[in-house]
């Protein structure tokens, strides 16, 4: 049942790394988030209650719920429904996708042989999805894809805490909380402030050119 919702998550990272709708994406972070859900159930019986709850609320309504509602807000507030000129076009992105896919599942390989405390593929998938929300960062130009890119390396870390620890303590699940808190809510002011100086519905990155000295 896990392995084949890791199949599912790299599937949706795949996708999210091709498409170029921005609505597409934020409904990736969501279904993500219902995938966090079910791979956390399994663990109902080895973690103490209060951090299951509390990891099912942090999944299910912070991941799935709360987080694409604002970002779904910013989008349709600001028009910016896709990214039209991307760095790197989607054909390209799903290649270079696939191979840090790859070189993930090495990682996990070589992983599961140097420590039996790591679980192998959550580890190489987590390192894969890293990797990817960082190149979605460095091949898109719209401020609100990096926004999304963040929270994909997020999940990766998520899931990362998920490969090297057999139990999550609470402490670790409320900074990876506030993490997401404040990243982004500093981002959205960040676009918003941007948007409203430059008074522009193409909110690239290259319109921060201007703010050299």
């Amino acid at each position: 049942m896990i392995n084949f919702l890791l199949v599912i998550f790299v599937i949706s990272m795949l996708y999210a790394a091709t498409t170029s709708r921005m609505e597409a994406n934020v409904k990736v972070l969501s279904i993500q988030g219902v995938l966090f859900f079910l791979m956390v159930l399994p663990n109902f019986s080895h973690i103490p209650f209060s951090d299951f709850l509390f990891l099912c609320t942090e999944t299910l309504v912070v991941k799935t719920i709360l987080i694409p509602l604002i970002l779904m807000y910013i989008i349709r507030k600001n028009k910016a429904y896709r990214e039209v000129e991307p760095y790197i076009p989607g054909f390209y992105s799903m290649v270079i996708t696939a191979v840090l896919f790859v070189f993930g599942f090495i990682m996990a390989y070589y992983a599961g042989r140097v420590s039996h405390d790591v679980k192998p593929l959550y580890f190489g998938i987590s390192m894969s999805v890293i990797m990817t929300g960082l190149f979605i960062i460095m091949s898109r130009k719209k401020i609100i894809t990096h926004i999304m890119g963040y929270m994909f390396m997020e999940n990766g870390i998520f899931l990362l805490s998920l490969s090297v620890a057999r139990e999550m303590p609470l402490i670790v699940n409320l900074g990876i909380l506030l993490d997401i808190f404040v990243g982004v809510f500093i981002l959205v002011v960040f676009y918003n402030k941007l948007r409203s100086a430059f008074e522009s519905e193409k909110m690239n990155i290259d319109k921060l050119d201007y703010l050299k000295d």
